[in-house]
């Protein structure tokens, strides 16, 4: 059905548009996602580097072009971190050979419309924020022997070393056919000093700025380029006016005069064990904790594991400096599992807390602990992608800090600890308002605060606390006060800052400050659209040379989208009216030969054949009483009477349902067929399991530590394992090796799906919610998005939730690839509510949607790929199967729709089974997915007695990984 389209990995180094902490740090981390076998990579055919240093400010614009020696387009994906303090601050793409500015959009609408827009075979672009500082760019297409020019600019404070600012540019890129580098310092009392690395680079004095310049072909771009200015002993007060207000930004050089800290006597160690633990230089975490156990002599340390749950609690009493048993134990731990960073409970008896991690906060609890009064958080990093900003807003709130360990010299962490800088006590101002100071603390000799202009003159005094002394700084802003282009983005940066300890709760602030300011955030991305009617249909501003247009187009189509809800539910009523039909409906209950695909009236979802075939008569025998409600009014929507009534017409399956309805009123008199449930087990056949079934139930998950490195960017394996543990009775190291899913792939929704659908069938619903909250955040113009959802909450109690969120899935209008997944949520949405032992709020579902339409058998199909067709099959005791070719059989069993764009779900459903063997199979048409595919993970439910106080449920995953491949589901047996 559909031709695939190989995948583009765009290599990046990790550091390659970052300005490095540290020379040491510089290296090439192999690519982020493997090109296909037989692609050859793309080529960066052009690199151009401007520069623009103003005092201890820096703005870096990079221009890559990109060109494709492949014949066939591909999308490009290109992941990155910047270290702490940089800030993506604008993104353009070449559209028609000239360079299109990126828009901001809310963070899920962007990537929502960039796919849509991906399979109109339309350019697009988006970059947005992973986690932390970790950035995903991404392009679509690069044509086939042609080239994309895409230009990121970013900015952030410079590195202070003595009295030096030090601008540090990676280049990581490797060969380049044209290289161009333009670097400016604006303001500088003396030439720059270039750092001996063999660069050619030459400043010369242009006016008030000194600039160099180097231009190079076949230039391998592989050596850092370092340059140190003359950092001003005298505060510099810069301002900017942007977005129709004044900004300030002040440097204000602060003697370091450290103040010793209260030695703890108690330490709670929080020591990051998940997966993503690897990646941190622990040997330097070591190092660090060395010297400071040395300086400490004597302190009591409770150590706790952070993974997907925190381990148990154990303490060491360290005397005389000598933390060895510490450290054994330290050196031991084998990471694993995800990131419930937030997922611990202060002690009253703990003095300090050390928080070792790379700040990828990923499952568990979304809020962190807050401390008390006589406590301090200090979080201590040596990984180059973590996410500081978080971790310095956690330390900052509890009255700690952030440190950076310093490859070079990882001592130096004891003496943050031992000491404290000073730090902003107050803040007062006149004619200024909305300051931010960042960490509010002096940081290499320099304290950098930010704030908007109320008037010309502005006064800012700050006090600043260390120890028992304190000293007051005044600083006059004046309508003179030099220019500085970052001035307004440093205040945005700062603010986001301040946000990053609690950013679930500070959710909308975060996202006004992205579109405000036009930077990827949390809750904003950046994207850029080719067509004016694609800015118009998804209501996105586009950048200003469009403005006027995009205005009128917009009014003239303004009024197109009103009544699309109302025109919605009514075509939602109508197929939901033809189930109802259907259900009503007696079929023979003979065997008999396979039968050909017919047509019926009440099967709306498929067109009818140009001469349709007669649906079947009706048994001769009187039709059985069909159960359905019928609601007697009450004075009070808390509870109502149920009672049960003979359906003999389709139209009377609509009736009008009650306000609360509660199963406990009900009184179901269907027959249960005897069924015998036997889906088929996965057996994988990767050579890692054998070794993993033949072990122990006690040595089984040591054998999975043992070939997890050989794995580990493998989704299939830590499905395999955790099934194999569930299957030895190890239930919690099972969820901790599946919660490695939320590690793989930062904001990955399908690995996401899968690992909470996995979470179900592992009885932990609790642990999936969640999951799927994530997943609705990234993907809400998704129905499954809030079906999952909707589901897993039921699964957990949450029945009242559960319908509401389902509830969506019905009102909304889908894009046309979702095709009547409505119809299905109905039926569980009213199957959920029949089931309910509590009365639950309905009032909200349209009155004619309320009819709940048992089932002997339901099985129903659902799968984790985008653009990919996935497809149900089930054949009956008589041979007769069902598909999407063969949507109702000769008995009455029904296929709903066929979903060719992804997810699914497809549903068989049966109201009165026939006795014998049924057959489930699963086949794999293929997909149209412009990156990496790898395997597709589907998931069958079977369900017995659906929409009873009898229903039955069993679930497996299965995983495909060829195109046009049929895999064997399962089979059951119904008795006569």
């Amino acid at each position: 059905m559909f031709n695939r389209i190989l995948p583009l990995a765009l290599l990046f180094s990790a550091t390659s548009l970052a300005l490095a902490q540290s020379p040491r740090l510089i290296q090439r981390p192999p690519p982020l996602m493997q090109t296909a076998a037989d692609a050859r990579p793309i080529e960066l055919q052009s690199l151009s580097i401007s520069a623009d240093i103003s005092g201890g400010m820096a703005q870096t614009t990079v221009r890559m072009e990109f060109y494709n020696p492949n014949a066939r387009q591909l999308e490009g994906n290109l992941q990155f971190p910047l270290p702490d303090g940089q800030q993506v601050s604008a993104f353009a793409l070449d559209i028609d050979g000239k360079m299109r500015p990126a828009v901001p959009v809310e963070k899920e609408r962007g990537r929502a419309v960039f796919e849509e827009i991906v399979r109109g075979r339309v350019d697009p672009a988006l970059l947005e924020v992973t986690q932390g500082n970790n950035f995903k760019l991404r392009v679509y297409p690069i044509l086939a022997g042609k080239t994309r020019t895409v230009e990121l600019t970013y900015a952030g404070p410079l590195t202070r070393s003595a009295a030096n600012w030090l601008y540090q540019l990676p280049l990581a890129f490797g060969e380049v056919r044209n290289f161009d580098l333009a670097i400016r310092v604006n303001d500088a009392a003396e030439a720059p000093r270039l750092l001996a690395n063999g660069h050619e680079l030459r400043f010369e004095r242009t006016g008030g700025a000194y600039e160099a310049r180097l231009q190079r072909q076949n230039y391998k771009a592989e050596r850092e380029i370092g340059i140190q200015t003359v950092a001003s002993t005298d505060a510099r007060i810069y301002r900017e006016t942007r977005l129709g207000q004044s900004w300030f930004l002040a440097e204000i050089p602060v003697a370091a005069t450290p103040v010793a800290r209260a030695r703890p006597r108690v330490i709670g160690l929080l020591w990051d064990s998940s997966g993503s633990g690897e990646q941190r230089n622990v040997q330097q975490e070591l190092a660090g904790l060395d010297a400071y156990f040395r300086a400490l002599g004597s302190v009591q340390v409770r150590l706790t594991r952070l993974r997907d749950r925190p381990e148990a609690q154990q303490v060491f009493d360290i005397r005389g400096g000598d933390w060895s048993a510490l450290r054994r134990v330290l050196e031991a731990t084998r990471y694993d599992g995800a990131s419930a960073l937030n997922d611990w409970k202060p002690e009253a008896s703990v003095d300090q807390y050390l928080l070792f991690s790379d700040g990828l906060a990923n499952y568990g609890p979304a809020r962190a602990p807050v401390l008390a009064q006589h406590q301090a958080l200090f979080a201590l990093v040596s990984s180059a992608s973590s996410d500081t900003g978080r971790l310095a807003a956690l330390a900052e709130r509890n009255r700690g800090q952030i440190i950076s360990i310093d490859p070079a010299a990882p001592s130096r962490a004891s003496e943050a600890l031992l000491s404290a800088q000073p730090r902003i006590e107050q803040v007062s101002a006149t004619g200024a308002t909305d300051i931010e100071a960042g960490s509010g603390m002096v940081e290499g000799g320099m304290l950098r605060i930010a704030g908007r202009l109320l008037a010309d003159d502005a006064t800012v005094n700050i006090t600043l606390a260390g120890g028992a002394r304190k000293e007051t700084v005044n600083l006059q802003i004046r309508p003179d006060s030099p220019q500085h282009p970052l001035a307004a983005s440093t205040w945005a940066a700062l603010r986001l800052r301040a946000l990053e300890a609690d950013p679930d709760l500070h959710r909308s602030e975060i996202g006004r400050i992205g579109r405000r300011f036009g930077i990827p955030t949390r809750e904003t991305s950046l994207i850029v659209l080719d067509r004016l009617e694609d800015y118009v249909r998804y209501e996105i501003e586009p950048p200003q040379d469009y403005l006027d247009a995009w205005r009128k187009l917009r009014d003239l189509r303004g009024g197109q989208r009103s009544s699309a809800r109302v025109k919605h539910l009514e075509q939602v009523v109508r197929h939901f009216e033809s189930r109802t039909a259907w259900w009503n409906t007696a079929f023979p209950r003979v065997s008999g030969k396979p039968a050909q695909e017919r047509y019926h009236p009440f099967d709306n979802l498929r067109a009818a054949p140009s001469a349709p075939m007669a649906a079947p008569a009706p048994a001769p025998a009187p039709a059985p009483v069909e159960q359905a409600f019928s609601f007697k009014a009450a004075p009070e929507p808390e509870r109502v009477e149920i009672t049960a009534r003979s359906i003999q017409r389709p139209e009377m399956a609509s009736m009008l349902a009650p306000q609360m309805v509660s199963a406990k009123q009900m009184n179901v008199s269907e027959r249960a067929p005897s069924i015998g449930m036997g889906l088929k087990k996965w057996v994988p056949n990767a050579p890692y399991v054998k070794r993993l079934r033949d072990a122990s139930a006690a040595s089984v998950y040591a054998i999975y530590l043992d070939q997890k490195p050989d794995y580990a960017n493998s989704s299939a394996f830590y499905l395999d394992a955790a099934d194999i543990l569930l299957e030895k009775r190890q239930h919690d190291l099972a969820l901790r090796v599946l919660s490695n899913l939320a590690e793989m792939d930062l904001e990955n929704r399908a690995v996401l799906r899968i690992l909470g659908y996995r979470l179900l069938q592992a009885g932990a619903p609790q642990l999936a919610v969640p999951v799927f909250e994530k997943v609705l955040r990234l993907a809400a113009e998704e129905p499954q998005s809030y079906r999952d959802l909707g589901l897993a909450l039921a699964a957990g109690g949450r029945t009242q939730e559960a319908i509401d969120t389902l509830y969506e899935v019905v009102e909304r209008p889908w894009d046309g690839r979702f095709p009547d997944i409505e119809t299905i949520v109905l039926a569980e949405i009213n199957a959920i509510v029949a089931a309910s032992p509590k009365p639950l709020d309905v009032r909200r579902i349209d009155p004619r949607l309320r009819a709940n339409l048992p089932l002997d058998l339901r099985v129903v199909l659902t799968w984790d790929a985008d653009n990919s067709d996935m497809d149900l099959w089930v054949t009956a005791p008589d041979g007769e199967k069902s598909s999407y070719l063969h949507r109702l059989s000769s008995q009455g069993a029904r296929m709903t729709n066929d979903f060719t764009g992804g997810y699914g779900p497809e549903e068989f459903s049966v109201r009165r089974a026939a006795p014998g063997k049924y057959k489930i199979e699963a086949n794999y048409y293929g997909n149209r997915q412009q990156v990496v595919a790898g395997a597709t993970t589907l998931q069958v439910k079977l369900f017995t007695a659906f929409g009873t106080p009898r229903q039955k449920e069993q679930a497996i995953t299965l995983r495909l990984k060829d195109r046009s491949e049929t895999v064997f589901v399962g089979e059951f047996d119904i008795k006569p």
